[in-house]
């Protein structure tokens, strides 16, 4: 059973969430998460269930600690998390999915304490080889409150039973238990070696919500470092040493 946590997001672009705890309340949040905290909170920071699930939160790339922000003082404690890219944060109330919920491995922000976080691989076989930020879920487990967060613009779908849609694997925010998850190829020569979306999309069944963003983290770092990668180029040999440049890759294999 979590917290009982009242809260207020601020922002528009780069949201923040303020969490208000009541005497010995608290929530969790990810090591680094932790924008600012009134007096009275106490931090426990612990890997959140034992060694083992902290060693399964590193695979995922995220902390091998989970912090506890505690609220010892009297009356109302404050402690607000931010965003770590532009985006929006989603309030996930993990009684309406059944206690259940199922995000990308980079969406977690903060949850009540009392919710366990924890790595869910998916299941099948195809998925695991070839889903690429779908392979690895985080999975929200509990009663109480629960913040994600997704980049960009966010599209919440509701899918009928049977009712399919498929995505790009890293435009998925999450989903509920009740979606099923698998990988279909993308099919077709061209459409594999030129259509620039991978070779596999995500396909995602009803009946359930299903939460999408426009913006994943990887898509935005691929674009920063493609970007810094040319102008680097561009500022050492001139226009003439892109072109040379970017023939010289197509022949090494770049």
């Amino acid at each position: 059973m979590g917290d009982i946590i009242d809260y207020k997001i601020y922002g528009d672009d780069m949201q923040i969430v303020e969490i208000e705890l009541d005497p010995n309340e608290g929530v969790r949040a990810e090591a680094g998460a932790m924008m600012y905290m009134e007096d009275g909170i106490v931090m426990q920071t612990s890997t959140g269930g034992g060694l083992f699930k902290g060693f399964k939160r590193m695979i995922t790339g995220e902390s091998f600690f989970i912090t506890t922000f505690m609220y010892q003082g009297r009356g109302k404690g404050h402690v607000a998390f931010g965003a770590p890219y532009p985006g929006k944060i989603i309030p996930i109330q993990l009684e309406k999915y059944g206690g259940r919920f199922y995000c990308q491995k980079d969406a977690f922000l903060c949850a009540a304490r009392g919710i366990d976080i924890d790595v869910a691989f998916t299941k099948r076989l195809g998925a695991g080889f070839f889903g690429g930020e779908g392979f690895i879920l985080q999975k929200l487990e509990g009663s109480g409150m629960a913040f994600i967060h997704a980049g960009g613009t966010i599209i919440k779908k509701e899918l009928a039973h049977n009712e399919t849609i498929r995505v790009d694997t890293g435009c998925i925010v999450g989903f509920a238990p009740t979606v099923d998850y698998d990988i279909q190829f993308v099919g077709g020569f061209k459409n594999a070696l030129f259509g620039g979306e991978g070779l596999f999309l995500a396909q995602l069944r009803g009946p359930g919500e299903v939460y999408l963003q426009s913006l994943p983290l990887s898509r935005l770092a691929d674009r920063i470092y493609a970007a810094a990668r040319f102008n680097q180029v561009g500022e050492k040999k001139g226009i003439g040493g892109i072109g040379a440049s970017i023939l010289g890759e197509i022949f090494d294999g770049d």
